[in-house]
């Protein structure tokens, strides 16, 4: 891909590149006007795939012909599969989840031991802690958000506040953790040692987490639910299923497989098996119901069970809240996301290919006069990247490659890039409605991005600070004095 970037990036000028930018930032603003909070659900997909259109139109003039530009499509695409059968997956578990009584037993036991008061920073604090622990924040996401945004409808909490929480610390853990994948490729693509990288990440993960925290905390809760509301629900959960810390297992199975490194698709998998398991085993009656069956019948457990991997749990209590709170999940639920993150990674890999996205990317550095420029370009870029690959994986690693020489040619150490990638490219993944990340978080969480993205305040706040600190001088580690003349390895 790159040597095809180099080869027709001279035949574009800044305005024929620019055209499928602007033409994606034209029609999604038409399809936010005219269609809402419901864009994402078909609108914005035909913005990309018409932006793609627009970029291989382009690419025709740079000499880039249409097979070219259809392998870059198919390319950008499947950067994206591994993520797709992770998010097929998270539906079966929560289909499989809730049936079995694992989200209704997270639900019914946070309420006791979570207090409404602090409930967005707890929030924030456990699922950093998870975090570290796994290096993932989609499983975090998938597995404690579920239950976090449960208990929060239960509280009558605001679902934005506890998303953009949830966030804020699956993605600190995920940032810090020498297991996450990003971390390690911000070090690898960089070149630099993996804890020298985590230990220079402190400097501005350690204060944006502190305010975001700060913030969580001082957010007002007054409108949540009395305890006389809150026993109603549990009653309510009770009616439907039968509630014990058992139930709390499988949670403990796919938190235990993700720490000893157990690949994220078959973990989650095995995980969602487990919980179809332990459905048969102690919630025989709702499979039954929910395969309209109350029988418990053999063939009646398996249609229910194999009706929650695919179409997920649907609740009929009578409740209002909690029918809504509790009907959700299985395959079909994440096809729009899947959608979604086709078409995006689709726009991504006709501006890879089309070497419209090179071109940007060196244009970028022609505004670099100084250290704060450098650092606030590149937080830019990795920016621009995760909207426009849709992939954080490329923003870390694009970036990363064609900033090198450019930090170390103003005597820079590598380790300030690549704490950069990670301030930007890594965090505000999640902030993009259509990036992998984002697309993602709103599936699972059931916010939508930009909903809970003002919000997310830890992943609002490094980038900003890594700005700060670039254009003060603060924490800027100067390159050894032999980096200048060593080859690279």
């Amino acid at each position: 891909m790159s040597t095809q970037s180099s080869q027709h990036t001279p035949s574009l000028s800044p305005a024929l590149a620019l055209t499928p930018v602007l033409f994606l930032i034209g029609a999604l603003g038409c399809s936010v006007f005219l269609f809402g909070a419901d864009s994402s659900y078909g609108a914005n997909q035909i913005a990309l795939v018409l932006a793609s259109c627009v970029a291989a139109l382009v690419g025709r003039r740079a000499g880039v012909d249409w097979a070219q530009v259809q392998a870059g499509i198919i390319d950008g695409i499947a950067v994206g599969l591994g993520p797709i059968l992770i998010l097929l997956a998270v539906g079966m578990l929560i289909g499989t989840w809730i049936l079995c009584g694992t989200v209704p037993a997270m639900i019914h036991y946070g309420v006791e031991i979570l207090d409404p008061g602090i409930f967005y920073a707890a929030s924030t604090m456990i699922c950093a802690i998870v975090a570290i622990s796994t290096g993932s924040s989609w499983t975090v996401a998938g597995t404690l958000g579920i239950g976090l945004m449960g208990i929060a409808g239960s509280f009558n909490l605001s679902p934005a506040i506890t998303a953009g929480a949830i966030v804020s610390g699956a993605y600190f853990g995920d940032k810090l953790s020498p297991m996450s994948d990003t971390t390690n490729l911000a070090a690898a693509v960089t070149g630099v040692d993996l804890f020298d990288h985590i230990r220079h990440m402190l400097w501005t993960t350690v204060p944006g987490f502190l305010i975001a925290i700060l913030i969580y905390a001082l957010i007002g809760t007054g409108d949540a639910a009395t305890p006389g509301e809150i026993e109603a629900l549990q009653r309510a959960l009770a009616t439907q299923f039968d509630i014990g810390p058992h139930l709390l297992l499988p949670l403990a199975l796919m938190l235990g497989m993700v720490y000893y490194r157990v690949p994220a698709y078959p973990a989650i998998v095995g995980s969602a098996l487990t919980g179809a398991l332990f459905a048969v085993l102690f919630q025989p009656e709702a499979v039954g119901r929910l395969a309209g069956d109350s029988h418990n019948a053999l063939l009646g457990q398996v249609k229910g069970i194999w009706i929650s991997l695919f179409n997920g749990y649907s609740s009929a209590s009578g409740n209002t809240f909690l029918d809504a709170l509790l009907s959700k999940g299985g395959m079909g639920s994440m096809l729009n996301t899947v959608w979604l993150i086709v078409c995006a990674l689709g726009f991504g890999g006709a501006l890879e290919r089309t070497g419209i996205l090179d071109y940007l990317l060196r244009l970028a550095l022609r505004r670099v006069h100084s250290t704060g420029s450098l650092i606030a370009t590149t937080v830019l870029t990795c920016l621009g990247s995760n909207a426009l690959a849709a992939d954080q994986f490329i923003a870390v690693a694009l970036p990363g490659r064609m900033y090198r020489d450019a930090y170390e040619a103003r005597g820079l150490s590598r380790l300030n890039l690549s704490r950069t990638l990670e301030d930007s490219a890594t965090l505000t993944s999640a902030l993009v409605p259509w990036n992998t990340c984002g697309a993602y978080m709103s599936a699972t969480l059931g916010v939508a991005t930009l909903h809970y993205a003002p919000f997310a305040f830890f992943n609002l706040l490094c980038p900003l600070i890594a700005v700060i600190y670039g254009a003060a001088g603060i924490a800027i580690k100067p390159a050894p004095p032999q980096a200048a003349t060593a080859e690279d390895t």
